[in-house]
C-alpha cells in the first residue's frame, strides 16, 4: 500500500494538543500534570510581577481541581487597546495557540520548562473556569476540554482586581490527576526566592479536614536562599552572607549572587537562568568560579598567605564549605541540550567573573577578620595536599 498526501493527518488547535499531550507538557504522568499547573501559575506570577509585587495563591481543591488566583492589575478577557503593552487578552490565551505563552526576556519568569501557555492547560483540562476582576466587576467564562461554553459575561461585583483560573486536569489524558504538594511547594519556594516582591502560597484542601498551607515571600531574595540552604545543612559557623546585584549591558541582563563559607566540607552551589534551574551549570557558574578563585588568590598573595611560587587556590578547595546561589536574568538566554539545564551565553562568563572578583575583593577588604579566616582556611587546605 502506498503512502501519499492523503495519508497525512494534520491536526490543529486543541485537537493537536490532546492527540499528543506529551509534546506539550512532557508526559502524561505526574511530571506532565505538574507542568500543567506551572503553565497557569507562570501567567499569574508574571501578572503580579509586572506591577513590581503581588500575591499568587494556588489551591489544590478537594474535588481534584487546581485554583490559581492573583491580584494583578492587568487582567482582561479582551485584547488590550492599541498601544497597550499588556499582551493578548485572557480569552485569546485560553483559545489560541497563536496567542502564545507570552513574551520572553529577563523580566519574564518561566515557572515550568515547556512554555505551552494557557492554551495547552485549557486543552488538557476536562473543565476550566476563568474569572477576571476589574473596575468593580467580576466577569467569568467556562470551558470544556478547551472549548468555550459561552462568551465572557458579568457575574457580579468585584471588590478587588485580579484573575482566578480553576481547572480540572483531564483524567482521559493523565495517568494521575493528583498533584504532589511537596513538588509544587519546592518549585514555588524557588520562584519566590529568585523574585523578590512575589508572595506565593500553596494550599491543599484534600483530604477533607486536613487542609495545609505554605506561604513563601523572601524580601532579601537569593541572600535568603543561601541562608536557607545553609540552615538546612546545619553547617554555618557565621551568619555572614555576601551578596550583590548588578546589571551588565554586555550580557543584556542582570545577575544576583549570594554566597557564604561555613565549617562544612560540602559545596552547595545552585544556579538559575531566568528563574529556571540549570543543574548542569553553564557560563554563569564558570564565571562565578573564575571570580571567586581570582579574588581569593589576589587576597592571599597580597597578605603573604601564598608565596610567588605557590599555586593559586584550586576549585575544589575554594568550594569546601561554600554555599552559593548564582542567578542571571537575560533578554536572550541560550540553553544547551534538550533539558535546558546548561546555560551557553558566552559573554555571561566574563561579566559574572568580573563582578564576583570586584565585589568579593571589596568584601575581603571591609571584613579583614572574616577574610583572613576564610582565605586562610582555603590556603591551609592547599598546603596540606
Amino acid at each position: 500500500m502506498g503512502y501519499d498526501a492523503a495519508r497525512i493527518e494534520v491536526l490543529e488547535g486543541r485537537e493537536a494538543v490532546r492527540k499528543r499531550p506529551g509534546m506539550w507538557v512532557g508526559s502524561t504522568g505526574e511530571r506532565g500534570l505538574h507542568q500543567l499547573v506551572f503553565e497557569v501559575v507562570g501567567r499569574a506570577v508574571n501578572e503580579v510581577l509586572a506591577t513590581g509585587s503581588g500575591t499568587v495563591d494556588v489551591t489544590l481543591t478537594s474535588d481534584g481541581g487546581v485554583r490559581v488566583a492573583d491580584n494583578g492589575l492587568r487582567g482582561t478577557f479582551e485584547a488590550p487597546d492599541a498601544g497597550d503593552t499588556g499582551g493578548p487578552g485572557l480569552e485569546a490565551l485560553l483559545t489560541s495557540m497563536r496567542a502564545g505563552p507570552g513574551p520572553a526576556g529577563r523580566h519574564i519568569v518561566a515557572v515550568g520548562h515547556v512554555g505551552g501557555g494557557l492554551f495547552v492547560a485549557n486543552a488538557l483540562s476536562s473543565r476550566l473556569k476563568a474569572e477576571v476582576r476589574s473596575e468593580g466587576v467580576r466577569r467569568a467564562q467556562e470551558y470544556a476540554r478547551g472549548a468555550a461554553l459561552a462568551p465572557p459575561a458579568a457575574v457580579g461585583p468585584a471588590s478587588d482586581s485580579g484573575t482566578t483560573i480553576a481547572f480540572w486536569p483531564d483524567a482521559e489524558i493523565f495517568e494521575t490527576t493528583r498533584c504532589s504538594f511537596a513538588v509544587l511547594a519546592e518549585r514555588f519556594r524557588q520562584v519566590a526566592f529568585l523574585n523578590r516582591g512575589l508572595a506565593i502560597s500553596l494550599t491543599e484542601e484534600r483530604p477533607a479536614g486536613a487542609a495545609r498551607t505554605v506561604q513563601f515571600r523572601f524580601p532579601d531574595g537569593v541572600r535568603d536562599f543561601v541562608a536557607a540552604l545553609d540552615a538546612e545543612a546545619g553547617a554555618s559557623l557565621h551568619p555572614d552572607v555576601i551578596g550583590f546585584e548588578r546589571e551588565d549591558p554586555r550580557m543584556a541582563g542582570t545577575m544576583e549572587v549570594a554566597l557564604l563559607w561555613s565549617g562544612s566540607r560540602e559545596e552547595r552551589v545552585r544556579s538559575f537562568a531566568n528563574s529556571q534551574a540549570t543543574p548542569q551549570g553553564g557560563t554563569h557558574v564558570d564565571g562565578f568560579r573564575d571570580g571567586v578563585a581570582t579574588a581569593v588568590t589576589a587576597y592571599a598573595r597580597a597578605r603573604g598567605l601564598l608565596k610567588a611560587a605557590d599555586p593559586g587556590p584550586v576549585a575544589d578547595r575554594i568550594g569546601h564549605g561554600l554555599t552559593a546561589i548564582v542567578s542571571v536574568k537575560l533578554d536572550g538566554p541560550e540553553f544547551l541540550g534538550p533539558t535546558r539545564g546548561l546555560l551557553g551565553n558566552a559573554e555571561v562568563r566574563a561579566c559574572v567573573g568580573e563582578a564576583i572578583r570586584e565585589h568579593l575583593g571589596t568584601w575581603f577588604e571591609e571584613h579583614p577578620e572574616r577574610a583572613a579566616e576564610v582565605v586562610g582556611r582555603i590556603v591551609r587546605g592547599i598546603h596540606q595536599c
